[in-house]
């Protein structure tokens, strides 16, 4: 059965994890292009902040404070929706909680509250939006990241909670097909982001945790949540960088064992002390309507892969640059003209002939 998604305009779309990063990203550019919203995280103060912010200009929104950790919280989070709104269409499981730090330094206890916030709180968001929309139809768009398909050192145990998701997700997408519901089951997953992920985890290292290069803004998950929440897709990958990494990871997975051992292990430490370690998303909410975090280096403001691959006619374009460059270095090989790049973007023949392009 094909599924067909309402236009954002005339949707009701649920958000877990509104208050900071991406949730919060995604809300606003939500609120943008018209869709009324039901916006759930712990913090209530930022959550009321961001609900006046849409409502003065000119959208709909209401706020839920709810722990995703706690099932009968998400169930409240369906109902406010209903009362309000009389139900919703895209139903956006984006909360989660991180740790940094050597498994064997990270107590068990805090392994336990993180599954129980990134998976068994998407695991209830999503039985909840199934119960709801699986008689209408509607979307169900889980944050997954590239780490459901590799393992980040020194992120373990939120790297299998992400593994966990893909799992949850898949399986649920499939039954939900077999039995031709008209609801959408879509996995985003996002590499590095520029969000205050980092500095919201609870951080056992020595130094401040900060993300590896390369880091991409929200905006670039935000875009692809609400490209899902309009077009089905079966899964996304946010960013270039991320999905070279899980590539590698299929081909050769020492070298990317090795890579993370003395490489990445280095570049997730800031050069400064860490933040007390009661000062944490874990234990407590920590949203505050921060967009951004604390990454060094230059922020990707897009990403040309996700966009090439959320749009048909940008990926077949991108197809035929690649045929077309194929095409010509295959005619400069034939004619004996062994061809040399220079970063002004002129080519040099062997018989000193330049050619700008």
């Amino acid at each position: 059965m094909k599924t067909k998604l309402k236009k954002l305009s005339d949707q009701v779309i649920v958000i877990t994890g509104a208050s900071s990063g991406i949730g919060l990203v995604t809300a606003r550019m939500a609120a943008e292009k018209g869709a009324r919203l039901v916006l759930a995280a712990r913090s209530e103060d930022a959550l009321q902040q961001l609900v006046r912010e849409i409502e003065t200009a000119g959208g709909q929104a209401i706020s839920v404070v709810a722990d995703v950790s706690n099932q009968d919280e998400v169930r409240r989070i369906a109902q406010a929706a209903h009362d309000r709104f009389g139900g919703f269409d895209t139903w956006v499981n984006n909360s989660g909680v991180s740790i940094y730090g050597k498994i064997e330094e990270v107590p068990i206890e805090d392994m336990r509250k993180l599954f129980e916030t990134n998976v068994w709180g998407l695991i209830y968001g999503s039985l909840e939006a199934v119960k709801h929309l699986k008689q209408k139809g509607g979307a169900i768009i889980n944050i997954g990241s590239i780490l459901s398909e590799t393992t980040a050192i020194l992120q373990t145990i939120y790297s299998a909670s992400k593994h966990a998701v893909k799992g949850f997700t898949d399986g649920l997408r499939m039954e939900l097909e077999m039995d031709e519901t008209p609801v959408v089951v879509t996995l985003i997953k996002p590499s590095a982001i520029d969000t205050p992920y980092p500095l919201h985890a609870k951080n056992y290292m020595e130094r401040e945790a900060q993300h590896a290069p390369p880091a991409y803004a929200p905006e670039t998950v935000a875009r692809a949540i609400l490209h899902c929440a309009e077009t089905p897709e079966r899964e996304i990958t946010v960013g270039g960088g991320g999905r070279a990494i899980t590539a590698l990871n299929n081909w050769v997975p020492a070298l990317v064992d090795k890579f993370m051992e003395n490489v990445f292990a280095k570049q997730e430490k800031a050069e400064y002390p860490p933040q007390p370690l009661d000062r944490n998303g874990l234990d407590r909410p920590a949203g505050t309507l921060e967009e951004r975090g604390n990454y060094p280096g230059y922020t990707r403001e897009s990403s040309f892969y996700t966009a090439a691959t959320t749009h048909p006619l940008a990926a077949a374009a991108l197809i035929g640059s690649a045929v077309a460059i194929t095409a010509a270095l295959v005619v400069s090989s034939k004619n004996g003209k062994s061809a040399k790049r220079p970063k002004h973007g002129t080519t040099v023949y062997p018989d000193g002939t330049r050619e700008v392009h």
